[in-house]
């Protein structure tokens, strides 16, 4: 691995995991230490969302700060309409919005970003990269069964999960290399969908870092010690870095 401090084209893929998400701000809090600077970002389900956050210039310890003051029974407050899903889409919504401070074209963005969601009919990877951010990351978000699917240009889009639950070829596809890929939940290895496979041959390139924090024992919905989440990636990053 060369030096990713003079790796210009340096880009990152951070995977979906829910609260397990958590991870990805301690990664970059680590990265940012080591100054060490990412030109790419793709992202999937609640890494979208933390990757969203650090691309529009939010500093990783202040996510920190904000992901510890979430109230997550506002978060996850059921919806009133019956069918509309088991969690409050709309409740969702504001509480993303908060987070990024508000809508802004991808395009537009102060650092490139990507948001994956699949597209349920055709079973393949929808990569938002232009258009509205919460959008995209509503669509990204959006977990099969928990949420409904987001309808965007008459497709219906689910969680990226279920096709790239670590955008690693997204990043690839913007241009990034090296690649720092980061896995914070198994792929879902849904049949039809993802390959597990499939991803394990794009980390054995020469050009990825893989880091993996240890957050075995936690669920991927699990609100407590959250502090603890984003230690589990600050440690993987550091190993990973002296490797």
């Amino acid at each position: 691995m060369i030096d990713l401090r003079d790796a210009p084209a340096l880009g990152l893929a951070l995977g979906g995991g829910g609260t397990l998400g958590g991870a990805h701000i301690g990664v970059l809090q680590v990265l940012q230490e080591r100054g060490i600077t990412p030109a790419y970002i793709a992202g999937t389900s609640s890494g979208a969302l933390v990757g969203a956050a650090y691309a529009m210039g939010i500093d990783p310890h202040r996510l920190e700060e904000l992901l510890l003051g979430i109230r997550w029974t506002d978060v996850a407050r059921v919806p009133r309409r019956p069918g509309a899903g088991l969690l409050d889409a709309e409740a969702l919504r504001a509480s993303v919005t908060g987070l990024i401070g508000g809508d802004v074209a991808i395009e537009d963005m102060p650092m490139p970003f990507v948001a994956v969601a699949t597209d349920l009919a055709s079973r393949t990877a929808r990569v938002f990269d232009r258009g509205s951010l919460i959008d995209a990351l509503r669509a990204s978000i959006s977990v099969p069964g928990v949420f409904r699917p987001v309808r965007i240009d008459g497709r219906r889009l689910a969680d990226g999960g279920l096709i790239a639950n670590v955008p690693l070829q997204a990043a690839l596809d913007m241009g990034a290399s090296p690649v720092i890929a980061v896995r914070v939940a198994p792929e879902w290895d849904v049949p039809g969908y993802s390959s597990a496979a499939a991803l394990r041959a794009l980390e054995a390139r020469p050009d990825v870092l893989a880091i993996a924090p240890n957050l075995r024992g936690r669920q991927w919905w699990q609100t407590k010690d959250l502090d603890r989440v984003v230690e589990a990636g600050r440690a993987a990053t550091e190993a990973a870095l002296e490797e």
